[in-house]
């Protein structure tokens, strides 16, 4: 089927409606059907940032925050400087602007996630865990806030398995711990541990993630054991 994206949120704005990747939840497990489809065009209209509430705006904004942390740390301190109670749009647009570029750029080289596409996946494997979780739960937590938990508990893992600069790590940490929902794991670590291992992304019973070197340097197809990411999520 043919098709036009005209994004409306902040999210599919920088994210969703670029790529051609579908997909909805089943069975409570997030993204479990879904196929590459691309769109015959994206129409952009920051317009429509005007009509949304902070907390959508903020779900976009951890999108945003891993293209940098995958790509850009010039971009990424450009982030944590903007003002998100600014209403005033102009700024953001030109955040939009290389946001998009920068998932653009990795699409044409990879379209079908076979390689390099896959440094998309950062702050997801642990986030759709959340994500997951909080379907079953009851408890409300958008895909952004969801993203930005698993950077969190994926950057961690960065600084254990490639010595991700660790004042970096907690710079990073700190801001995304004061401007998004937290979520206490107690008692719930083998849980979303479990729903991991239901990842689209896994291979056979290997939990794949992947992981940054430093700001801009990421490392895709990496396999963490139990410990390490139980270990991950007790950041939380």
């Amino acid at each position: 089927m043919k098709f036009i994206n005209i994004p409306t949120t902040l999210l599919s704005l920088v994210d969703a409606s670029t790529g051609g990747k579908t997909g909805f939840n089943f069975m409570d497990y997030k993204n479990e059907i879904g196929l590459f489809s691309m769109p015959e065009k994206v129409i952009i209209c920051p317009l429509f940032l005007k009509t949304l509430p902070k907390k959508e705006l903020i779900s976009g904004f951890a999108e945003m925050l891993k293209h940098a942390l995958i790509c850009d740390e010039n971009y990424l301190n450009d982030l944590m400087a903007y003002d998100l109670n600014n209403t005033e749009h102009s700024k953001i647009t030109e955040l939009i602007a290389i946001s998009i570029k920068i998932k653009q750029r990795i699409i044409e080289k990879d379209p079908e996630e076979k390689s390099i596409r896959k440094a998309l996946n950062f702050g997801h494997t642990i986030g759709h865990a959340f994500e997951s979780y909080a379907l079953t739960n009851n408890i409300e937590l958008l895909h952004g806030e969801a993203v930005a938990l698993g950077i969190i508990g994926e950057l961690y893992l960065s600084t254990i398995i490639y010595n991700f600069p660790y004042k970096k790590y907690k710079k990073i940490v700190s801001y995304i711990k004061n401007t998004y929902i937290n979520i206490d794991t107690r008692g719930v670590e083998s849980k979303l541990y479990q729903l991991m291992l239901h990842d689209k992304k896994n291979d056979s019973d290997r939990i794949n993630f992947t992981l940054l070197k430093d700001i801009g340097k990421f490392e895709t197809d990496n396999y963490c054991n139990k410990k390490q990411i139980i270990e991950a999520l007790n950041q939380y």
